[in-house]
């Protein structure tokens, strides 16, 4: 059963991408750029990051509906990357709750490399299930 998410609530996540990280991504998503895949210090994808938030969304079932994305900095393979969540508001339906979350990345020097905002759902359960 999926808790009613409350404004103001908070969640993290961190992660260190490794060079293998980049490769699978690439393989996935075709896209070979010379600046992820050939330099002596990779660039992670910048939708490799993105992936931070929607785990972190992913934790509370919560599908998302628009997703802005604000690429400030690079990040490179072996920085820890910390991605912290905020519900910033929070409408309740019979069968969903609608949500606005925003979101920032930052690396180890707490410089923000990503940012931005979902909007989504979480479908609640009918009391009859």
């Amino acid at each position: 059963m999926t808790t009613t998410p409350t404004e103001g609530e908070t969640r993290s996540f961190s992660r260190t991408f490794t060079a293998e990280d980049v490769a699978s991504f690439a393989d996935l998503s075709g896209d070979r750029g010379s600046h992820h895949v050939e330099e002596e210090e990779p660039i992670v994808h910048g939708l490799l990051t993105a992936t931070l938030p929607t785990k972190i969304g992913g934790d509370m079932d919560f599908v998302a509906r628009t997703m802005s994305f604000e690429f400030r900095r690079p990040v490179y393979v072996g920085e820890e990357i910390t991605c912290e969540t905020t519900v910033e508001s929070v409408t309740t339906r019979p069968e969903r709750h609608e949500m606005v979350v925003s979101f920032s990345c930052t690396n180890e020097s707490d410089t923000v490399v990503l940012a931005g905002n979902i909007d989504g759902v979480i479908f609640q359960e009918s009391a009859e299930d």
